[in-house]
């Protein structure tokens, strides 16, 4: 599974309505409204790397409202539970 973070800059009084937009295109997993230097955050979630740019360029950056896009690849997911693991290797707990 690919994942791309999708950084996106959106025209200020049409916010809600390309977040339902982008949200509906498939690959697209979620899509957060966010404070800071952009205005949503997508992550799109594909099997093939060429689909990367068929939901990005192909759908996502055709979306009326859209100012700006930076997208990010994914190269590892760490969660919680990763990160406790990874800390714990080697370590037998007292028992």
């Amino acid at each position: 599974m690919i994942t791309a973070i999708v950084m996106i800059s959106a025209a200020t009084d049409s916010i809600p309505e390309v977040a339902s937009a982008i949200a509906d295109i498939d690959g697209v997993s979620e899509v957060y409204s966010v404070a800071g230097h952009v205005d949503l955050i997508a992550i799109v979630r594909v099997r093939e790397f060429d689909d990367v740019a068929a939901v990005i360029a192909g759908r996502l950056n055709k979306v009326d409202g859209i100012i700006d896009t930076e997208t990010h690849i994914a190269f590892r997911a760490y969660s919680r539970h990763d990160l406790e693991a990874a800390f714990s290797l080697g370590f037998d707990e007292p028992g």
